[in-house]
C-alpha cells in the first residue's frame, strides 16, 4: 500500500506544475493571464452550477471529473490558443503521449481509468463529454465579456471565436449563452434567464483566482491561490479515496472541495498556523457564504450553503474525507519546498501534531501514517527538535 500512495503521491506532485501553464485569457479584472489550473477549477464550477441545464443524460460528476483532467496534458505540451496558427493534428498526437505520461505515473488501474476519461473527453462523442466541452467553449468567452473594460484584441477573438470559431455552434447546443454572449457583444439588451441567472454567481467566483494563500507552488516561487489550490485537492480527493477511514460519496467529497474556499472572496485566507480570531473569521465567513451562494436560484442557493457549511462542521464521513486531503495537500507542498509556509510562520512538529493530525486522521489516517515519517525527518534535519513544542 506504501509504494501504491507513494505513486499516487507523485502523481499529484507532478500536477502541481498544472499552475504555472498560463492561458492567453486574463481573469475578468484583467490584472493577470489566467493559469490552466484555475481554469479547470473554474469549469468544474460551471459544471456544477450549470447542471440544471444539461440535458437529463448528463451526469454531472463525470463531467466534473473531465474538467478536472482536461488541461493536465498542458503540463507537457502548453497551452495552444485558439487564434494562433497551430498544427492540430500534431498537438493531438503530443497530447496523447503527454497523458499516457502523466497519467502513468498512477498506479496501473487508476492510469488506465484516467486515461480512457480524458480521451472521452478529447473524443467529444458521449453526452458527458459534449457538455464538458460546451462550458469549456463558454468559460472563456463570458470571461472575456463579462469584464467591466475588457482589452480591445480580446473582444475582437471572442466575436470571431462566436462567429464561424469554436463557439458558434453554441447556437445549435447552447442557445441560451449563445444569444447572451451575442447580446454582449453587439451592446444589445440583456434577457434573464436560467442561463444568465447564474452567470452572475460564476462572473463573481473569478475573483478567488485572487486570493493568495501562504504556502507556495511546487514549481515556482509564487504564492498558491484559493483557486487552483481547490483544483488540486479536488484532484487529491479523487486519485486518494480509496484511503478514506469509512465509506464515502467520491462525488459528493468533490462537491464539497469545489466550493469550500469560495467565501474567501469576501472573508479571505487565514493561514493555520498563523494568528486568527476565529469567531470574528467564523461570522465573515457565513456572511460570506450568504452573499455569494445567494446569487443563485433559490433551490441551488440551499444546496451550496447546505455542502459548505457540510464541509465546515466536518461531521459526515464525506466531509472528514474531504477535511483530511485539505489538511495533506500543504504538508506536501512544503515538504517539497523544503519547509515553506512553515519557515514562514516558525511552525515546529508539534504544531502539526496538533494542528493537521486530528483533520487528515480523522478521514484517512492512511494519509498520515505515509505523512509522519516525513515530517519527523524533515524537522529532524532542521535547527529545531522534531517535538519541540
Amino acid at each position: 500500500m506504501t509504494d501504491r500512495l507513494s505513486a499516487q503521491i507523485a502523481f499529484l506532485k507532478r500536477a502541481d506544475m498544472l499552475k504555472m501553464v498560463e492561458r492567453a485569457n486574463v481573469l475578468i479584472d484583467q490584472s493577470r493571464l489566467e493559469n490552466s489550473a484555475e481554469h479547470s477549477w473554474h469549469l468544474a464550477l460551471w459544471a456544477l452550477v450549470m447542471a440544471p441545464l444539461a440535458e437529463p443524460d448528463v451526469s454531472i460528476d463525470r463531467v466534473i471529473r473531465m474538467l478536472l483532467l482536461h488541461d493536465l496534458v498542458e503540463i507537457v505540451v502548453g497551452d495552444h490558443p485558439i487564434h494562433l496558427e497551430t498544427d492540430w493534428d500534431h498537438l493531438a498526437d503530443a497530447e496523447q503521449a503527454a497523458a499516457s505520461e502523466l497519467f502513468g505515473l498512477l498506479p496501473k488501474d487508476q492510469a488506465q481509468t484516467f486515461l480512457t476519461l480524458w480521451q472521452e473527453f478529447e473524443a467529444d462523442r458521449t453526452p458527458d463529454a459534449r457538455f464538458a466541452k460546451i462550458l469549456d467553449r463558454c468559460q472563456p468567452l463570458f470571461q472575456v465579456l463579462c469584464a467591466s473594460d475588457p482589452h480591445p484584441d480580446h473582444v475582437k477573438i471572442a466575436r470571431a471565436n462566436l462567429d464561424g470559431g469554436r463557439a458558434a455552434y453554441l447556437a445549435q447546443v447552447f442557445p441560451l449563452a449563445y444569444h447572451h454572449a451575442t447580446n454582449l457583444l453587439t451592446g444589445s439588451e440583456t434577457q434573464d434567464n436560467a442561463f444568465t441567472t447564474r452567470l452572475e454567481f460564476l462572473t463573481e467566483a473569478d475573483q478567488l483566482k485572487s486570493i493568495l494563500r501562504a504556502s507556495r507552488l511546487m514549481a515556482g516561487d509564487r504564492f498558491e491561490n484559493s483557486a487552483e489550490h481547490s483544483w488540486h485537492i479536488m484532484l487529491y480527493a479523487w486519485v486518494l479515496a480509496e484511503h478514506a477511514h469509512s465509506e464515502i460519496r467520491m462525488d459528493r467529497a468533490l462537491q464539497m472541495l469545489l466550493l469550500h474556499d469560495v467565501v474567501e472572496i469576501d472573508a479571505g485566507d487565514h493561514p493555520i498556523h498563523g494568528q486568527v480570531d476565529h469567531a470574528a473569521q467564523e461570522a465573515k465567513e457565513q456572511a460570506a457564504a450568504q452573499r455569494l451562494f445567494g446569487l443563485l436560484p433559490d433551490a441551488q442557493r440551499s444546496f451550496f450553503k447546505d455542502l459548505w457549511q457540510e464541509f465546515e462542521a466536518a461531521e459526515s464521513a464525506d466531509a472528514q474525507f474531504a477535511k483530511a486531503v485539505d489538511r495533506f495537500q500543504t504538508p506536501i507542498a512544503n515538504l517539497e519546498t523544503g519547509g515553506g509556509s512553515w519557515v514562514d510562520y516558525n511552525v515546529t512538529y508539534s504544531q502539526l501534531e496538533a494542528r493537521v493530525r486530528p483533520a487528515i486522521t480523522g478521514g484517512a489516517p492512511a494519509l498520515w501514517n505515509w505523512l509522519q515519517p516525513q515530517l519527523v525527518m524533515h524537522f529532524q534535519s532542521c535547527d529545531v527538535t522534531p517535538l519541540d513544542a
